[in-house]
C-alpha cells in the first residue's frame, strides 16, 4: 500500500492550482480523477470541487490506494456509483430504457442486472433519458427516494448539462440562445413553435467551438430538457445535427448522429456535494474539424 501524501497550507490557494504545484508529475485530469473518487481530503473531509479555496493551516491529504477500474459493459461504461446513484457513459445506438420493441440491449436493463448481481432485491430507477443515437453521460437512481429528489427539483439539482454537436453549416450568430415551444405529433416527430399555447417551453444555449467550411462543432447547454430539444433547435438554427435525417440533416459523414452528452454536473441528492463528470469529445467529432 502506497503511503498517503500530507500537506499543510501556508497561504490561501485554489485546490487545483496548489496540487499542480505540489505534484508536478500529475495533470489536471489526474487530479480530477482523485477528486472524483474522494481521494483528496481537507481536514479529514473529502473534497470534490477542484476550485475549493484552501486556507492557511488546513491539511490536505491524498490517498494513493488504487481505485478499482470502472465497470465496463459492451454498450455502457459505469463512471461513478455509490449507494444512491449510477453515472454512465452510454454508447450511441443504445436505448436508455425499453420502448416495448427493444427489451434487452438498453442501459436500464444492463444496470438492472448489474445491481441485482450485488443484491437480488436491488433496483434501478430512471431519472432522465438520452436518445438512442446520442452518446454520453446519463444518471440513474438506485432507490425511489433518490429518484424523487432529483426529478421533483431537477432544475435546481442540475448545475450543468452540456453537449457537443457536429452540425451542418456555420451557426449564425456563432453563439446565442434558442427558445421555442415544442410539441409532438402522432408520428412522434417534435415540432417547434413560437406559440406558448402550442407546447412546452424549451431553451437551448449554444456556442461555436470550431468550424470548417461545411461543418461546425458546437457546445450546447440545456436550460430545459425536452424530448429531441437539441435536434429540433439546431434545425431551427438552420444547422441540423449531422446524421439526423429526421430533423433535416442531408449528410451523415461519420455514420452516426453527431450529438454527445459531454458534461454532467449536479448536486448529489443525499450529500448535496457538487458532482462533476466530463467525457472526452468523440474522436470522430474532433477529426471532422481538422
Amino acid at each position: 500500500m502506497k503511503q498517503n501524501s500530507l500537506f499543510t497550507i501556508d497561504q490561501e490557494a485554489e485546490l487545483m492550482k496548489y496540487l499542480l504545484t505540489q505534484l508536478p508529475h500529475k495533470t489536471r485530469n489526474n487530479i480530477k480523477t482523485l477528486l472524483k473518487y474522494k481521494k483528496i481530503r481537507v481536514d479529514g473531509k473529502p473534497i470534490l470541487q477542484y476550485n475549493y479555496m484552501l486556507k492557511p493551516g488546513q491539511k490536505v491529504e491524498i490517498s494513493w490506494d488504487k481505485e478499482p477500474e470502472n465497470k465496463k459493459y459492451e454498450k455502457i461504461n459505469i463512471v461513478f456509483e455509490d449507494n444512491d446513484i449510477i453515472v454512465i457513459n452510454k454508447n450511441e445506438g443504445v436505448l436508455s430504457i425499453s420502448t416495448g420493441k427493444e427489451t434487452t440491449l438498453t442501459a436500464y436493463n444492463i444496470l438492472s442486472s448489474h445491481v441485482k448481481n450485488q443484491k437480488q432485491s436491488n433496483r434501478i430507477f430512471v431519472v432522465h433519458r438520452l436518445d438512442r443515437d446520442t452518446s454520453g453521460l446519463m444518471m440513474f437512481a438506485k432507490n425511489q427516494e433518490t429518484q424523487k429528489i432529483l426529478q421533483e427539483d431537477w432544475q435546481n439539482n442540475i448545475i450543468e448539462r452540456s453537449y457537443v454537436a457536429v452540425v451542418e453549416g456555420i451557426a449564425d450568430p456563432p453563439q446565442g440562445t434558442i427558445t421555442s415551444w415544442l410539441y409532438e405529433s402522432v408520428a412522434l416527430i417534435v415540432y417547434s413553435s413560437q406559440n406558448p399555447e402550442k407546447g412546452v417551453k424549451a431553451t437551448t444555449h449554444y456556442e461555436t467551438m470550431y468550424n470548417t467550411s461545411e461543418f461546425s462543432l458546437l457546445k450546447i447547454i440545456l436550460e430545459t430538457g425536452r424530448k429531441n430539444q437539441i435536434r429540433v433547435h439546431m434545425k431551427d438554427l438552420g444547422c441540423p445535427v449531422i446524421g439526423d435525417k429526421k430533423y433535416g440533416a442531408k449528410s451523415n459523414p461519420i455514420g452516426r448522429l453527431g450529438l454527445h452528452a459531454w458534461i454532467l454536473s449536479f448536486r448529489h441528492p443525499k450529500t448535496r456535494e457538487i458532482m462533476h463528470f466530463e467525457t472526452p469529445v468523440p474522436s470522430k467529432f474532433r477529426n471532422m474539424m481538422k
